[in-house]
Formats: C-alpha cells, structure tokens, sequence
C-alpha cells in the first residue's frame, strides 16, 4: 500500500496502523493467502527503503538487458 508524496504523517500512521490490524487478523490473512498475496506488513520508513532499493535492483536489470521503452 503506498500514498502519494507529501501525505501528512498522521495520515500515513493513521493509515499504517489501521493496514497492520488487518493484516494481523487470521481471516483477512487467509483470504489474502488465498488469492496469492504475500503479506510484508512494515512501518513506513522500512516502506520507503524497500521501495528505493527494489527500484534500484530493478534499475540495473533493466540497465544490463537493454530493455528499451518502445
């Protein structure tokens, strides 16, 4: 789950905190299991981090096959 930039804070723990008590709940994990979701259930900042160091992962996978966009 992600917000647009410049998302006041107490939005984004308001929004944190209400995402994590369903994520801890064993029916919405069964369900969610059940389409395929994976939970990574983190705080915001770990969010942000996970975010910029996946992009740059895939950054440089793109950068080495070439992948061009058409």
């Amino acid at each position: 789950m992600g917000a647009p930039k410049n998302t006041p804070l107490e939005i984004i723990d308001k929004l944190n905190n209400e995402i994590n008590a369903v994520l801890a709940d064993a029916k919405a994990k069964s369900r969610l299991a059940d389409v395929g979701v994976v939970l990574m259930p983190m705080a915001p900042d770990e969010l942000g981090k996970f975010i910029a160091a996946d992009t740059e992962k895939w950054a440089k996978v793109v950068k080495f096959a070439g992948i061009k966009l058409q």
